[in-house]
């Protein structure tokens, strides 16, 4: 029981991660519109850096080649569905104000954060120290995320109060991952089949709205730097495997 109580403190504390987006809301209009491309651009980079960095590694060393790529297209298919579907029942007239893909933002954040629940599980699971570790890693590299991910669901059309909720939300099922894998722990393969479906859906949503978005800055000035900031995003994901692995 008292693993448990670390596991269930652990995810929580990760799930207040998603409030780090609240320092924009002290920011004046102007100055946080400048930083939105610049967020939209460093969670491109994080989302791809993420997918083929660490969630497909870790995936195809617990599975065949084949079977993780056959599950890293069905997330592709699946978030594709997905937004298809949420774009017709939020935009049947000319203008959406909410773009389709803020809500797969949430929706494949949700399940990063509950596969970083599952780790979080696991490491307690091994020894409170290295749940303690564990635990400020994961800290560590959700926090630029989670600011990326706020500054993109502010693009998308979200007010900043909104875009905070709901990403709180999201990230709380990081609290779910914690809970599912100590009651499931005998159970790996679960975890295993999340890695590659997640990490399709983050490159669906990377590739499909975010890179485009991107291509919007006609200027070549803007657009290098926007593009500066996407292999940055890319680099610090780089950076967390080399430093810590995983």
């Amino acid at each position: 029981m008292t693993v448990l109580l670390w596991i269930i403190a652990a995810t929580m504390v990760d799930g207040l991660v998603s409030m780090v987006g609240a320092v924009t809301l002290v920011l004046k209009k102007e100055t946080l519109n400048k930083l939105l491309m610049v967020l939209v651009a460093f969670s491109t980079g994080t989302l791809l850096g993420g997918a083929f960095f660490h969630l497909m590694p870790e995936a195809l060393e617990a599975m065949k080649p084949s079977v993780a790529f056959n599950y890293l297209l069905a997330g592709f298919i699946l978030f594709f569905l997905i937004e298809k579907l949420l774009h017709w029942h939020h935009c049947h007239e000319e203008h959406c104000e909410v773009h389709a893909f803020t809500y797969l933002i949430l929706f494949g954040d949700g399940i990063h954060n509950f596969i970083d629940g599952l780790v979080i599980a696991a490491s307690f699971l091994v020894s409170i120290p290295f749940g303690i570790v564990t635990t400020l890693l994961i800290l560590g590299h959700e926090l630029p995320q989670e600011l990326g991910d706020f500054g993109v669901l502010l693009h998308g059309g979200f007010s900043a109060r909104k875009a905070l909720a709901f990403n709180f939300l999201s990230q709380m099922t990081a609290v779910a991952g914690g809970i599912a894998g100590f009651l499931i722990s005998g159970a790996a393969g679960f975890t295993s089949l999340l890695l590659p479906f997640a990490a399709g859906g983050f490159v669906y949503i990377a590739a499909s709205d975010l890179v485009p978005e991107l291509h919007k800055e006609k200027r070549l000035g803007k657009s290098m730097f926007y593009f500066a900031f996407f292999l940055i995003g890319i680099g610090f994901m780089l950076g967390v495997k080399l430093l810590f692995g995983g």
